[in-house]
């Protein structure tokens, strides 16, 4: 009884001695913890959240549905229906673009192959939705979706 009394103290002084660490270093290291609502992680530079596509100078989608980005993407949630451009500049725009968030792994590929320059990840990552539907974004949305 005597050994098993002294084995379980002996395993308690590292739990001790490092919620004493803890406290000391909250006290005179300043806090762990954030307070969310008010304040936000701040995340790297870099950082991939949602989806949008540019515009031009003139107010047009920056896309001419060249495709690239839905063949890059591996996960095949950017789907991309070309029409006939109105505008002498280009040959096609996009008639359709959607994008699935809920399949989308938030890689970059999609970025990376556009040769437009006409997607971007942006640093919006707070979007909750009640429905599946919500979060396949078409193109008015991709157009708007600022940060």
């Amino acid at each position: 009884m005597k050994k098993f009394l002294t084995c379980t103290y002996l395993n308690l002084i590292p739990g001790f001695i490092l919620t004493f660490r803890r406290m000391v270093m909250t006290i005179f290291g300043g806090h762990f913890t954030i307070q969310y609502p008010e304040e936000h992680y701040p995340f790297r530079q870099g950082f991939r959240g949602e989806h949008r596509l540019k515009q031009d100078e003139l107010g047009r989608p920056k896309c001419v549905a060249c495709l690239m980005c839905q063949t890059a993407c591996p996960a095949n949630c950017i789907t991309i229906v070309a029409t006939e451009s109105p505008w002498p500049d280009r040959e096609k725009v996009p008639q359709s673009f959607q994008i699935d968030l809920l399949r989308c792994i938030y890689c970059g590929m999609c970025e990376e192959a556009c040769p437009c320059d006409a997607i971007e990840l942006t640093p919006k990552h707070m979007q909750a939705a009640y429905f599946r539907e919500d979060k396949v974004y078409d193109l008015t949305r991709l157009l708007h979706n600022t940060e």
